[in-house]
């Protein structure tokens, strides 16, 4: 393993000095103006030498080999129709990396947001944000790069200002503690100052190949969380970024593994593997991902073929000429369970005539239930219908990350 000294945060001693001027009636904030406290110095990584517990480096090569397999084996399940399930694995994926920082919506709540019946700053408008971020981060292709790790910010937080979206921090942050200064923080990640050095030498380190593939993401997101470059969203982005490099070491293709799904379900022992690492032992941040890989495979084969039953069901039933937009629609409604005849007039650029009858056909089929006016009698521009069973199935998915297998 790497030296303990090597890996093990530096500290340094910083004046206090909040970014708002504090009131001198304001006594408990006043007293802590100017004094000290302790911000993490992140050791270089690009060239460190990490010798993992051999256990641990062969159980990640297996979570990979893993990964790797159920990429493929997804990718031969729908054969045409694949990409659906591709949009629905990286939605989970988002969905239970907001989860793990306490965003928490349900699969018909996203699925509404996404035909535009979500409040403005609800929890579904934010996992939108995360599944816009996790786009733009797999659509890239190359080494990671300080400019893709902004992109991805910009993309997740784009319209919340206090996050300052695409721009690293300029401001002392901290974790836990009170939230006028960071003397009682559980940790406190390094000045600004030191941020865009750090973040040039994660990228350098995310080029290496000597390290097993889910070994090296695992740690690179981990120097990340302890980099902590933004003023919010950072967990979100670091997940992000595992998906990147695992796109990029050739274990993933088409799809995204939900891993973030496989955190889910133990956060205690996430956050506790964060630690390890700061404290110099990489070891628990790399086992910890393998679990989550194996977690994240099995639940997300469940739910591969839960929507394969419902698609083939749907198929057999599904009365309409082979030339008919109902058959267009069909697997739409996999990554899309909440639907509107505008919204089937503009995906499959037809008339409103073609996509109401689609849309009855379904119905017929049992892939759509009853329409609903989500605005009440009278709205009619507002008149849903749902897949419910594939909501069911995604709830169910949900359901199953949350379950910790520890505790079990």
């Amino acid at each position: 393993m790497a030296p303990l000294d090597a890996l093990t945060l530096g500290w340094e001693q910083l004046a206090w000095q909040p970014s708002v001027p504090v009131e001198p009636t304001d006594r408990r904030r006043a007293a802590v103006v100017g004094r000290p406290y302790r911000a993490a110095v992140p050791p270089p990584i690009a060239d460190l030498e990490f010798d993992l517990d051999a256990g641990v480096a062969a159980r990640s090569e297996d979570a990979r080999a893993a990964i790797t397999r159920f990429d493929a084996d997804l990718s031969a399940l729908f054969d045409g129709e694949f990409a659906p399930l591709s949009a629905v694995l990286l939605r989970t994926e988002s969905a239970s990396s907001s989860q793990i920082e306490n965003i928490t919506v349900g699969a018909k709540a996203l699925s509404l947001a996404d035909v535009g019946l979500a409040k403005f700053g609800s929890n579904a408008k934010l996992v939108q944000a995360n599944v816009e971020a996790m786009n733009r981060a797999l659509e890239f292709t190359g080494a990671l790069t300080p400019e893709l790790v902004l992109s991805i910010h910009e993309a997740l937080m784009h319209d919340q200002d206090q996050a300052d979206p695409g721009r690293f921090r300029e401001q002392q942050v901290w974790i836990g503690g009170t939230d006028y200064s960071p003397h009682e923080a559980e940790f406190v990640p390094p000045r600004h100052s030191r941020i865009q050095d750090s973040i040039q030498d994660l990228c350098a380190f995310s080029e290496r190949t000597t390290l097993p593939l889910l070994a090296h993401a695992a740690i690179a997101h981990a120097q990340f969380e302890t980099i902590h470059p933004f003023n919010d969203g950072n967990g979100r982005v670091g997940r992000a970024l595992v998906h990147v490099m695992l796109r990029n070491g050739g274990a993933t293709t088409r799809t995204t593994v939900p891993v973030s799904a496989g955190l889910l379900a133990d956060t205690d022992a996430y956050y506790a593997a964060l630690t390890a690492y700061r404290n110099g032992d990489p070891n628990p941040i790399v086992a910890e991902f393998s679990r989550a890989a194996f977690a994240a495979v099995s639940n997300g084969q469940e739910l591969a073929a839960d929507l394969k039953a419902l698609h083939d069901r749907w198929r057999d039933n599904l009365q309409a000429r082979k030339d008919a937009v109902a058959w267009r629609v069909l697997p739409y409604l996999l990554r899309q369970p909440s639907v509107t005849s505008k919204l089937i007039q503009t995906t499959m650029q037809v008339t409103q005539p073609a996509a109401d009858n689609a849309l009855r056909q379904l119905q017929e089929a049992g892939a759509l239930s009853k329409p609903k006016n989500v605005h009440g009698e009278g709205a009619t521009r507002n008149v849903v219908w749902q897949a419910t069973e594939v909501l069911a199935a995604l709830d169910r998915f949900g359901d199953r990350a949350r379950r910790n297998p520890r505790s079990a």
